[in-house]
């Protein structure tokens, strides 16, 4: 009689040991929805990191394009552009100035500004850097 009582058992811990084709199913279905979200997750993450760093570099060029205009006052003529290499990354820039608008018989001063653009996969972004500058008096 002992025979017997063993023999449900285990067929009852085989039955037990493996997945029912319905919780299978369930998790392929799980994957399937997680796994694109958290691929799409780390994609946002890497532009934004990368954003980040080409948007110093950008901030820091037009920070010098500036500084090198006031230092020459090659401000004074016609709006300026160009292309600076940084490492493999190509940025443009441009330069232009507007009048400053002020009250009384001082004179205006001039807006400079200087904008850089830069590529992150395939998307355009940009930097705009402003001062305000003085005629020089000849």
């Amino acid at each position: 009689m002992e025979v017997w009582a063993c023999r449900p058992r285990v067929l009852t811990r085989r039955a037990e040991a493996g997945f029912t084709l319905a919780e299978v199913m369930a998790a392929l279905l799980f994957m399937a929805i997680v796994i694109p979200v958290a691929v799409k997750g780390l994609q946002v993450a890497s532009r934004a990191g990368e954003v980040a760093q080409r948007k110093v570099v950008a901030a820091r060029l037009a920070e010098r394009l500036l500084n090198e205009s006031l230092i020459t006052t090659n401000w004074n003529r016609a709006s300026q552009q160009g292309v600076i290499m940084e490492g493999p990354i190509q940025y443009s820039w441009a330069m232009r100035t507007e009048t400053w608008t002020t009250e009384g018989n001082i004179a205006a001063p001039r807006l400079l500004s200087v904008m850089v653009e830069f590529p992150v996969q395939n998307q355009k972004y940009s930097v705009r850097l402003s001062t305000l500058a003085r005629v020089p008096q000849s």
